[in-house]
């Protein structure tokens, strides 16, 4: 881990306090494995800004943004949305582009809103079934089949009695096996293309055997880039990472968005050091602008 030179260990009025180990802050707290406390909430009301991690729970989130109106990272859409099926319904607000979905709470609701053979679908065969949780494509699924869908409702239902629901039907979007990931960290945006092997649908991340190609196609991760930034300005997401497609059936193809990830691999963006240079260098400029 890389880190820049330490600050005080005290907190001054309207200094940085420090949720994030990675970004040495005025003050700097750790909130892993336990709730946020009295001393946090006040510490954040003489902060001049809060610094919180990636991974910060919705409690320590919700307290930091009432206690003050600057919070890294702009976490709003991340707890407002959540979910997949939470992320379908954050596109159609702001007429964001993805493929046609179907969204679920429980497995019921799936077969009630189709006909008796669970046939009666908007989009053809095959089609992907997702999970409202789960990464690096762990918990997505090409179906070929009614019989497949049955199945993974099925499985929905064992989920749905230990406490787990939600999940998505959604249209198969031919993409060349080709999807494109884009990161935003304030206003830096770096994009790469995750492959997957010829005739095999790309269905997960780097982890899942994708390839990393970070060259091809200049032109559609320059389009790719445009769109989410647009997107970043209209809800503030300030940190996260964006899988895009292209269908390959559209001449010129326009990005899809797919999904927005929160938590991301590192391997694209250069590995861990990397990813902590590029939070700084983010986290310093977000705090310049907001001085500017």
């Amino acid at each position: 881990m890389t880190q820049p030179g330490k600050r005080a260990s005290t907190l001054q009025q309207n200094g940085i306090l420090s949720f994030n180990p990675v970004f040495v802050g005025d003050k700097n707290l750790l909130c892993a494995g336990r709730r946020p406390g009295p001393d946090d909430l006040s510490a954040m009301k003489k902060a001049w800004a809060v610094i919180l991690g990636q991974g910060c729970p919705q409690e320590l989130y919700q307290m930091a943004r009432a206690a003050s109106p600057r919070v890294f990272p702009n976490y709003d859409s991340r707890f407002d949305f959540p979910g997949k099926t939470g992320q379908a319904g954050l596109f159609l607000k702001y007429n964001a582009p993805f493929p046609k979905s179907l969204v679920f709470k429980r497995a019921a609701d799936c077969r009630k809103g189709l006909d008796k053979d669970v046939g009666n679908l908007p989009f053809a065969l095959p089609f992907v079934f997702k999970y409202d949780w789960g990464g690096e494509g762990q918990t997505v699924f090409l179906l070929h089949s009614i019989d497949e869908l049955k199945e993974r409702l099925e499985e929905a239902e064992r989920f749905e009695a230990a406490g787990q629901s939600g999940f998505l039907l959604q249209e198969f979007v031919p993409c060349n096996n080709h999807s494109l990931r884009v990161v935003v960290a304030h206003d830096e945006l770096v994009a790469y293309w995750r492959k997957g092997p010829p005739g095999k649908p790309i269905m997960g991340g780097l982890c899942q055997g994708a390839i990393l190609d970070k060259e091809s196609d200049p032109h559609l991760m320059e389009a790719g880039k445009e769109m989410v930034a647009d997107f970043c300005g209209k809800t503030l997401i300030n940190l996260a990472g964006f899988d895009l497609l292209f269908d390959e059936r559209q001449k010129g193809p326009a990005p899809l968005f797919l999904e927005i990830n929160w938590f991301f691999g590192r391997r694209g963006l250069g590995g861990s050091d990397a990813y902590y240079k590029l939070l700084n260098r983010a986290i310093d400029r977000w705090l310049k602008d907001l001085k500017n």
